[in-house]
């Protein structure tokens, strides 16, 4: 697969979502019911963030029992991880930023991927690794919508999926930007809905954003 088709592939994956939740899974008993939660409500592409003990095996377990959820891998911060993303058998990788050995990492895998960046400079150097499609994080944070569309003025081609600050009341205003194919965030299940396995609640949430944010 060349980097082209992996950028290709990527899109393709994001531009389905519209919402990509970022998930920060404590516990493994959580995993497959709350795969089953999201995917009930409409939300299919998920992230799994590599920021707990458990998470390799939560998205390893959600891969195997709900077929039907596109599991990504996130917080992917050097070589190792991306490799350990592609044991698993996640469909793409995201990184909260980048660096010149995990862009080399990341161009040399078949794993679709998109690197973390924040300023000109590391989105240039994400573009001269051949990677268009970024997340850009932390979106709030790192100026907003004001300071994408900055970006897009030398850099009108990229596309981006912004992660950080991110919720109900602003998704939509982000994904109206003409390169944002997606939003990351974490709004749609609360760390307190899945500690009381409010998997119905999730579902609910999900459902009533994917209703508002899809065009009819």
């Amino acid at each position: 697969m060349t980097a082209a088709t992996r950028q290709e592939q990527l899109a393709g994956i994001f531009k389905s979502a519209t919402v990509i939740p970022v998930l920060t899974i404590e516990r493994l008993e959580d995993a497959v019911p709350l795969a089953r939660a999201l995917v009930a409500g409409g939300v299919r592409v998920l992230e799994v963030t590599l920021r707990t003990p458990v998470a390799a095996d939560a998205a390893k377990a959600m891969i195997a029992e709900v077929p039907e959820a596109v599991i990504g891998i996130g917080t992917i911060l050097n070589g190792d991880d991306l490799a350990r993303a592609r044991a698993i058998g996640a469909r793409f990788g995201i990184s909260p930023g980048s660096t010149p050995e995990l862009l080399k990492a990341a161009a040399a895998s078949d794993l679709p991927f998109a690197p973390g960046i924040a300023t000109a400079s590391e989105l240039m150097q994400a573009l001269a690794a051949g990677f268009d499609l970024v997340k850009f994080f932390p979106a709030e944070q790192a100026g907003g919508i004001k300071a994408l569309r900055a970006l897009a003025g030398p850099f009108p081609h990229i596309e981006v999926c912004p992660t950080g600050g991110i919720g109900e009341a602003n998704a939509a205003a982000w994904l109206a930007e003409p390169n944002v194919v997606a939003v990351g965030g974490s709004w749609l299940c609360p760390a307190a809905d899945i500690r009381s396995g409010n998997w119905a609640g999730i579902t609910a949430m999900c459902a009533r954003t994917m209703k508002s944010l899809k065009p009819a």
